[in-house]
Parts: structure tokens; sequence; C-alpha cells
């Protein structure tokens, strides 16, 4: 008898969490993190490990997981700070390239974190659809046309013509590139990180990019 009460609670919690829309979580995905990881904690860490704990907004996302592993965490933190806003790349470019690679490797999570800060940086939302919607770069400006064009093709492709890196250095400088590609590379490394713990996007959110 008590097994058929428990199978019937645990038949009304599911129809709840569906009736609900909320998608039911696999058993190796923590709630409080949305990803296979469970929650650090802050006790566990060192003062610099708590200053990146303090400076998160919740559990989710690749700096709880990084924390796993503070030499990780402090220095994809630094780079990721310096390229973003110390590299001299306009803001709504940082958002830009960030969201080329967030499509070209179908990251639900990083795109539909980095969609409302581009849209805040100034990223038109004609460009953002070209990148959300593989269209044509032909529409596009020099500068977004060039950093779309270079992530499609390192990514996606695995390979960058003669002709598309000519047109980053001209535009950019080779400094430039190297900033950009990097700032691809960041958040391609995150999205491999954001894989393996199977993250999922926040339960406040609603993914903003189709999948595939």
């Amino acid at each position: 008898m008590r097994s058929l009460h428990a199978l019937i609670g645990l038949g009304l919690v599911i129809g709840t969490t569906v009736a609900a829309g909320q998608a039911v979580l696999p058993k190796d995905i923590y709630p409080e993190t949305g990803n296979r990881f469970p929650s650090v904690k802050r006790e566990a860490l060192n003062e610099a490990g708590k200053k990146i704990y303090d400076a998160r907004v919740d559990a989710f996302g690749p700096g709880s997981i990084r924390l796993y592993s503070q030499p990780v965490a402090d220095s994809m933190t630094g780079l990721n700070d310096y390229l973003r806003r110390k590299s001299g790349l306009e803001p709504r470019l940082v958002e830009l390239a960030i969201l080329v690679t967030a499509r070209e490797m179908d990251s639900e999570y990083v795109w539909t974190a980095h969609e409302p800060p581009a849209l805040k940086a100034g990223l038109q939302q004609a460009i953002i659809d070209t990148v959300k919607y593989r269209r044509p770069v032909t529409t596009l400006g020099e500068k977004d046309a060039v950093i779309v064009q270079l992530g499609r093709d390192a990514i996606g492709k695995h390979k960058v013509g003669s002709d598309t890196f000519a047109r980053a250095v001209k535009v950019f400088g080779h400094q430039g590139v190297v900033n950009i590609v990097a700032l691809m590379g960041d958040y391609a490394a995150t999205t491999i990180l954001l894989n393996v713990a199977d993250q999922r996007v926040r339960p406040k959110d609603k993914s903003l990019l189709p999948i595939p």
C-alpha cells in the first residue's frame, strides 16, 4: 500500500511539473546548479575563491563549475575580463563574437545568457538574427561581417580562408584579430565545459536559441 501511495505521489509531482511547463531534470542534474556538478561550498574556498564565488549571479553556469579547479577559475576569469572589457573591442562586437561562437557550437546556455546583453550593448536585433538563423552576412557592416565570417569559418568549417583573414587584419589589425579569436576560443572552451556538465538554462529563462 505504501508503495502504491508513493507511486501516486510521484505521479502527482511529475504531473504538476509538466503542467507548470517545467522540464523534468535527469537524475544526474542538480537543481541548484542546473548541471551535473553540485554547488561548491563557499567555506571550502580560499579568499581568492570566495571573491569569485561572491561575484556570481547564482550557482548556474561555468563560473561555478570552474571553482572546482581554482587555478582554472583564476586564469579564465582574468582572461575573460581582459578580452571582454580591456582589449579595446567595442562592447557590441564583444557580444557579437560571443554569440557567433554560441551559434556555431549550438550552446543554448551561452546564447540565452548573452542575447539580452548584446541588445543592451547596441547590437541590433537584425544582426543577432543573422547569426541566430545562419543568414548570409551580405547585409552587415564590414566589422560585423568579418567577425561573423571568422567564427563561422574557424569553428564551423575548421579553416579560415586567406581572403577572410586578410579582411580581418585590414579591419582590426593583427592584435585585434588575435583578441577576437581568443575571445571566441574562451567561449568555445566554456561551451565544452557546459556540454560535459549538461548545463541547463536558468529556471527563470527561456532558451533563445533554436537547435539545431
